[in-house]
Parts: structure tokens; sequence; C-alpha cells
């Protein structure tokens, strides 16, 4: 910890000396087993930040351009922001895993994270922005490899090159602090915040465990809870 290590990693490191000291114990290496019934510290609990509102339209707002690369990254972008997919599921995708039926939209997660499958929904404005992009796209001169994203110089979108672009997009929107992984965050508290149900929340995201939604969707919970009381206006009696 003095040395500036995250609370998370000295408990891990501390787990792994603690595994160490019970295996030597079982090899009869040490007579007992000294870190026996030692207790892991508690960590604090961090506050994971999502997009405003208004943000989230500035970082699209800045794509709205006629070029290549324009219409590649509002596509990008909505689509991390309604799905919430995973850098490394967004670069994985192909073109046959988009799905841009009207009432039907969806990307096809082949291996998520887990190596687990599923089916990431969209609506019509993601849609919109996809169509526009792949339209765009045919001019590329690797269209027709089936990646899905195509670099703006003649090379395919990598997992870096998406962190960058997205990266640049906010830098233009004036957004402070920002990661990508602040997308998959505000399309959690936007679906919560939208009556979304947590079952659904979870499917989407790929997660399999309720702690992850409290994880995600921590910065958010007071204004949820502040929207609920007020809905139930229990104060009308």
């Amino acid at each position: 910890m003095e040395g500036g290590a995250q609370a998370s990693s000295a408990a891990a490191r501390q787990l792994a000396v603690r595994r160490f000291s019970a295996w030597l114990a079982e090899e009869g290496e040490i007579d007992s087993d000294l870190l026996y019934g030692l207790r892991l510290p508690k960590l604090p609990r961090k506050v994971l930040e999502a997009l405003s509102d208004a943000e989230a339209k500035r970082l699209i707002a800045v794509c709205s351009g006629p070029e290549f690369r324009d219409r590649r990254d509002e596509a990008l972008i909505r689509l991390m922001l309604e799905t919430g997919l995973r850098r490394a599921e967004v670069c994985a995708l192909k073109l046959r895993d988009l799905n841009l039926e009207p009432e039907q939209s969806f990307a096809l997660v082949r291996c998520g994270k887990g190596a687990k499958g599923r089916i990431a929904p969209f609506g019509p404005h993601t849609a919109r922005a996809l169509s526009r992009y792949l339209r765009a796209r045919r001019t590329h001169p690797l269209h027709e490899r089936d990646d899905l994203w195509l670099g703006d110089r003649g090379r395919t979108l990598g997992y870096d090159g998406v962190r960058f672009c997205v990266q640049y997009r906010a830098e233009l929107a004036g957004i402070k602090d920002f990661h990508l992984h602040k997308l998959r965050r505000t399309f959690a508290c936007r679906w919560l915040a939208a009556e979304g149900s947590e079952q659904g929340l979870m499917a989407v995201a790929g997660w399999t465990s309720h702690a992850m939604i409290a994880r995600y969707t921590n910065a958010s919970a007071a204004e949820r809870a502040a929207a609920e009381s007020r809905r139930l206006n229990l104060g009308e009696i």
C-alpha cells in the first residue's frame, strides 16, 4: 500500500502469501501455518462514475461529420453506449454478427468474458448509425474483410485503435477524466434509470452475479432511489 499499490492488489498478494503458507505447512516445510485465520482487509468501495446524459449526447454529437471516421466512430460509440459491450467484444465483431432488421436489431457476441456468448439488442438510432457506417465502409480498401471495424489508414481497427478513437472523441466533447469503460457503466446506469430489470441487464451485459450491478451502478443508486421515492409519493396519506 505504501508503494502505491491499489487495495485490491494488496489483498490479492496477501491471499497468495496465505495460500503459500498453507502449502508449506501441508508439505511439512514449516511446523504450522502461521497465517492461518488471518483475515483479508476490507476493501474500500469505489464509486464508479458514469457519463451524464449531456456528456453522452456531446460524445455522439462530435461524430456528426461526413467522413468515414465520423460514421464509424458514431456507430461504435452508440453501439457501446446502448449494449454495454466490452472493448474486446466490440473488436471481435464480424459483419455476420450484426442483424439490422427493424425491431430485431442485435449484435451477436460469440465469445464474451468467461467464454460466454450472448445477444446484445439495440434500437433504431444505433441501427441507423451502423447502417450509415456500413455504407461508408464499402469504399474502404479492406471492405471485403469480415472484420466489422476498419481503420481510416487502410487497416482494421484493433484493441488500441478502439480506445484511441473513443478517447479522441471524448477530448473533442470536452469530457474530463474519460476512459473507455465509462461507456459500459453508463449503459448499466441508463438501463436501471429507465426501469429496466436487473435480470435483463445481467443477460445483455453478460454478467452472472448481481454484485456486478451494484459495482457498476453505485454512483447512480442515490439518483434512482430519489426518483423512485418521488414516484411512490409515500407522503400522500
